[in-house]
């Protein structure tokens, strides 16, 4: 008798930061799913703390938001990641992440996975005036030179008829998938 391999979908974690926008990450879920990834979400504290439905983006995942670290004897709750997504990334966490500094989950997530080559896509959410910033400007010229992938920049700004653009959520898988 011989075993069949089982089929292993890749793994993606959601990296989630606190803007508005956050509240449509279901959007992201969604799609990766629908493009065969199983999903794991991190959050920032700040984020896991009103800037989402935590309940209905556990629902649609199948698995717990994550946002604080594990006690020593905790299980993994995730398998190790395929690939990861920020998104929204925001000022805080794109500046934090590359200066190396992890002091959450997601920060610690972020520089682990970098550090291990695992292809990482970032869809900021940044206002003009401090993606204006020279700080930040040097933090997405480091992780580009690490291999992290970037979007467009959203600012959320109202377009001229008082609409907002569209975030582009599948702009994440896009960068991921393009290999």
């Amino acid at each position: 008798m011989t075993e069949q391999a089982t089929a292993h979908k890749p793994f993606l974690y959601v990296v989630v930061c606190a803007a508005g926008i956050a509240a449509d990450v279901s959007r992201l879920i969604t799609a990766a799913q629908e493009r065969d990834w199983e999903v794991g979400v991190i959050a920032t504290p700040v984020a896991a703390n009103g800037f989402f439905d935590t309940a209905a983006v556990a629902a649609r995942s199948g698995r717990p938001i994550r946002s604080a670290w594990r006690t020593p004897g905790e299980p993994r709750p995730f398998p190790a990641p395929d690939a990861v997504a920020v998104a929204p990334a925001t000022f805080n966490t794109v500046n934090k992440w590359a200066a190396g500094i992890a002091d959450t989950l997601a920060l610690g997530t972020l520089c682990e996975a970098a550090g291990l080559g695992v292809p990482i896509a970032v869809l900021p959410c940044v206002a003009d005036a401090l993606a204006a910033h020279p700080a930040y400007r040097g933090s997405v010229e480091r992780l580009r030179g690490m291999g992290v992938r970037f979007g467009e920049p959203y600012t959320g700004e109202p377009e001229p008829d008082g609409g907002r653009p569209e975030f582009g959520w599948e702009r994440a898988l896009d960068l991921i998938e393009r290999g």
